[in-house]
């Protein structure tokens, strides 16, 4: 008798185990969602610094754009259609600053080199930043968002969007480059794992 009570407590505590493995990347709330990605082991977050210029390229799961769209009422259809809206891109927070402050800031003497900054970080920055699939195929930017802090912040931050490509999802890693922006840097490049992102995790809407 004693052996099966064992036998039985061991199995439930094996199918809590499952079930809370199945469960692992689904969040209450945005912000415990965004705590999982800086504390995921570099799967969603990368980092370098070079110069003192630091970058900092951190993926963007689909439901935080579909928690932003969303009003505080919803249904299960709006956010299974936005979720079908969102999950054709990849989306990436790529955040730079130089000598902690925003790349502006460290241009702000030179009135030219602050005007090109400006342009460049404006329209310009789909020629400098760069995907490239395991097979050196190029993905060109399908749009980018550059909201000016005016020296409120002490980075800057730029929203990038990809197509989800098959072809660059099929392979288990691709690269994302950027040129140097006039710090002396040179290319800095970040190699990203596909895996956790076709695996992204999601936000619990039924709470």
């Amino acid at each position: 008798m004693q052996v099966n009570n064992k036998t039985q407590i061991l199995g439930f505590l094996l199918a809590l185990l499952a079930f809370s493995s199945c469960n692992q990347n689904k969040f209450e709330s945005e912000q415990a969602l965004w705590t999982h990605l800086k504390n995921d082991g570099n799967r969603y977050v990368h980092q370098k610094i070079v110069n003192d210029v630091s970058y900092t390229l951190t993926y963007r799961p689909t439901d935080i754009l579909v928690k932003q769209e969303l009003g505080n009422r919803y249904s299960e259809r709006e956010v299974d259609s936005l979720r079908n809206k969102y999950k054709e891109f990849l989306y990436f927070n790529l955040s730079m600053s130089a000598n902690n402050q925003e790349l502006l800031n460290n241009k702000a003497g030179d009135r030219n080199a602050f005007g090109s900054m400006v342009t460049q970080l404006a329209f310009g920055m789909a020629e400098k930043v760069h995907l490239y699939s395991k097979t050196k195929d190029t993905i060109p930017v399908a749009d980018y968002i550059y909201p000016r802090m005016y020296g409120m912040s002490n980075s800057t931050n730029i929203l990038l969007v990809y197509p989800r490509d098959k072809k660059l999802m099929e392979n288990d890693f691709f690269h994302f480059a950027i040129e140097d922006l006039g710090f002396s840097t040179g290319e800095v490049r970040f190699k990203v794992p596909t895996l956790p992102l076709k695996d992204e995790p999601e936000l619990n809407f039924d709470s």
